[in-house]
């Protein structure tokens, strides 16, 4: 990861290559999402479906944000920490999808991806403060120090 000046921020170029990539990983985990929520729709209630459907795509989320979108390397921390930023994103989603079909009369079907569009902003500042904390210029290739440098991880 290039970074200006030294620090640990990463550069402009950096930004933009994670919210592209970002974004990338949100439509295939949107699509995924979507699929399978639709599958379960017929055999559960519409909630139901949803939050499985949501936990699934969550697990390929996590492995397509850690090595594709902050190239990062997946650690056990990392993925238990993720579903922890996803509460907002869950609760964000859960709360627009409530909305939508009580209040709207929005379609089951439609209301997901919908409510799923307002909660984007915060599920990326989320996923990159813990993918890539204490990362610093680690790539999915390179291993994570492990010297008494590294105690600082959080």
């Amino acid at each position: 990861m290039n970074t200006d000046s030294g620090s640990s921020r990463p550069s402009r170029r950096d930004q933009l290559g994670q919210v592209f990539r970002f974004a990338l990983v949100g439509g295939v985990n949107t699509g995924t999402f979507f699929v399978i929520y639709l599958l379960l729709h017929p055999w559960m209630p519409y909630f139901a479906a949803y939050t499985l459907a949501f936990v699934l795509s969550m697990v390929g989320s996590f492995f397509m944000n850690t090595y594709f979108t902050y190239r990062t390397r997946p650690t056990w921390k990392k993925f238990l920490l993720f579903p922890l930023t996803n509460v907002t994103n869950y609760v964000i989603q859960s709360a627009g999808l409530y909305a939508l079909v009580t209040w709207a009369g929005m379609d089951t079907k439609i209301a997901p991806l919908a409510a799923a569009v307002v909660a984007i902003p915060f599920t990326f500042l989320l996923s990159r403060k813990i993918l890539t904390r204490g990362a610093g210029t680690a790539s999915a290739a390179e291993p994570e120090p492990t010297s008494a440098g590294s105690a600082s991880r959080g």
